[in-house]
């Protein structure tokens, strides 16, 4: 970065841990972590910073692997200037930093329904990039256009209707960094989408370990499709069904372990390492599609590079897996 042509106002640091960024608390280093001032400043760092160098745009790091080995890439993550949130009449509009939940909580109180984000773990880039949705409500049900910077430095609004949104997928361009969304949000009973919220949360509780260090949902749906929460859900085809009967509740592979309450999620029990996290997730694809010939797709996005052999052999080339907004 020696030679980059703008001196960015934010702050760039090399050769940064990734493990405290994470909710998994795993990773190497990323060659450089930037996080900019404001979109101003994002916009004429990506256009200085030559094209050939990878960018990873983050979240909170709810929903990744960042491999032992770290990443060969700039890590770009979106901080205070990016999390404001507004409301006008129907349409709410969040920055990619602000956390699902918390805009949730914020429409609620002026009368405006998302509460499907109130249990989604991340921030609003993340959960545009993956369509995130639960209770039967996807973002694509409410995405109205987001803004972005594109990877050549230009600002770029996209309508929703671009970005075929399908199940925990978009079409986001390449190298893209989404910084704000604007959604439409009908009109509710604050009191009541409250309740509506408390009770959702009540329900995660009960039935997911969020207490322990986890990334949310490891694998998709192989239904294609979210729980909707009702009563007459069909469990037939859900992750957590399938890993059931291959009998991978609760195994474990160093310090990871699929979790005894809820088997789709992936936990750092104490002492994980992105590898044991990883291998345990494949040990699981691989025990399912052997007992019900079912190929489980991983929804933990898993980034970077291996960790050096132990023969001292060089660090196995892992995917970046694209660059995407993480939740």
């Amino acid at each position: 970065m020696e030679n980059l042509a703008y001196t960015p106002r934010g702050t760039l640091v090399p050769n940064r841990p990734m493990a405290d960024l994470t909710w998994l608390r795993v990773g190497g280093p990323a060659d450089w972590l930037f996080q900019p001032a404001d979109a101003e400043d994002l916009a004429a760092f990506l256009a200085a910073l030559p094209p050939e160098v990878p960018v990873f745009p983050m979240g909170v790091g709810s929903n990744l692997i960042v491999r032992d080995g770290g990443l060969r890439a700039v890590v770009i993550r979106l901080g205070r200037g990016f999390n404001a949130i507004s409301i006008a009449g129907d349409v709410v509009t969040a920055g990619a930093a602000a956390l699902d939940a918390h805009v949730a909580r914020k429409a609620a109180e002026s009368g405006r329904d998302l509460t499907f984000l109130r249990t989604i773990p991340g921030s609003i880039g993340g959960a545009v990039r993956m369509n995130a949705g639960c209770y039967g409500a996807y973002v694509a049900d409410h995405l109205i256009e987001v803004d972005v910077i594109l990877r050549d430095g230009t600002p770029a609004t996209l309508p929703a209707a671009d970005l075929a949104l399908a199940y925990r997928s978009s079409t986001i361009p390449e190298g893209a960094v989404v910084i704000a969304a604007r959604f439409h949000a009908e009109a509710g009973d604050p009191a009541a989408l409250t309740a509506r919220m408390e009770e959702q949360i009540a329900k995660r509780d009960a039935s997911q370990p969020t207490r322990d260090r986890s990334a949310g949902s490891t694998f998709r749906n192989p239904a294609g499709f979210s729980s909707t929460g009702r009563a007459d859900d069909v469990h037939d085809l859900k992750a957590w069904k399938v890993i059931d009967l291959a009998g991978m509740r609760g195994a474990r592979l160093g310090g990871a372990q699929m979790s005894e309450m809820h088997s789709n999620f992936l936990i750092n029990a104490g002492g994980a390492t992105a590898q044991d996290l990883e291998g345990l997730g494949e040990l699981v694809r691989k025990k399912v599609l052997q007992s019900q010939g079912i190929s489980l797709e991983w929804e933990i996005m898993r980034v970077g590079d291996f960790a050096p052999a132990a023969d001292g052999g060089e660090t196995a080339q892992g995917d970046l897996a694209g660059s995407k907004n993480d939740k």
